[in-house]
């Protein structure tokens, strides 16, 4: 039976006002653990979506007090990215994915007969690997992202922030000076510094968690879980035949999703 949107998507909607500022919305995206909200009007329809990378993309500005008192001023409605992209519930599942990795977003506003009713998100299609019955005959290595973001445990915060906005990343391998993965830096772990800036002293070792690593190797269904079970979007990719040396690259939500949507996958069939 062909799967459609509704029986993938997370139903209802986290949400702000248009006039929520920047630090308000950086509570609601830590309270409710999700990456976007949607921003609605008086009328409680949605005009558009705030997620953390558009929280990102003005973090640097607050490299000055003029700098961040004029970041401080923003508003979600500001600062939001609309229209909306929408797909009906009805729609099959190989669409949503077709139109996430087409427009290179992350997420879907779901409507049922025009009426928003929910999101599909890549962190859903994630999940529905997970619950599948049999693993995909297809390891991390096949799907994984060769490239990986790195610096310095000392680069300021600042300047990680500005890297990941520029490169178009979510996070940022941090290593040491032979090239030892140390830990990671996401949008996430910058949500904090939003609402009052960043002092300048902070660097990445501040504030980077530990780095979760799966060898390359691994069943798909075995980075999913671990996605799901640690709330990541990414995995460092290793050899567990050799594992002191430098990481061979990064597994994303997004690779996976990318995979489903392969002519010939098993999703595709």
């Amino acid at each position: 039976m062909k799967k459609l949107v509704r029986d993938l998507m997370h139903p209802g909607l986290h949400t702000c006002r248009p006039d929520a500022t920047l630090g308000q919305v950086s509570v609601l995206l830590t309270r409710h653990h999700v990456h976007a909200l949607v921003v609605t009007g008086q009328d409680g329809l949605p005009v558009g979506i705030i997620s953390d990378s558009d929280l990102l993309a003005g973090e640097w500005l607050s490299e000055d007090s003029q700098s961040l008192a004029a970041m401080r001023k923003l508003t979600a409605g500001e600062l939001m990215s609309s229209p909306i992209d929408t797909i009906e519930a009805s729609q099959p599942l190989r669409m949503a994915a077709g139109m996430l990795i087409e427009k290179d977003i992350s997420r879907l506003l779901v409507t049922e007969k025009g009426v928003a009713a929910g999101i599909i998100s890549t962190s859903d299609f994630v999940s529905s690997i997970a619950m599948q019955e049999k693993p995909l005959r297809k390891t991390v290595a096949d799907v994984m992202s060769d490239a990986i973001l790195v610096c310095r445990e000392k680069t300021p915060l600042v300047s990680a922030a500005r890297t990941l906005t520029q490169a178009g990343w979510r996070s940022v391998l941090v290593v040491d000076a032979q090239g030892k993965p140390q830990g990671v830096v996401s949008g996430k772990d910058l949500l904090p510094y939003v609402e009052n800036g960043v002092d300048e002293s902070l660097t990445v070792q501040d504030i980077m968690h530990p780095a979760l690593t799966i060898d390359m190797h691994a069943r798909l269904r075995a980075a999913a879980d671990l996605m799901i079970q640690k709330h990541h979007h990414r995995l460092v990719v290793i050899d567990q035949e050799d594992p002191q040396a430098f990481p061979l690259g990064i597994i994303s939500s997004f690779d996976i999703v990318a995979e489903m949507a392969r002519p010939g996958s098993i999703w595709q069939k």
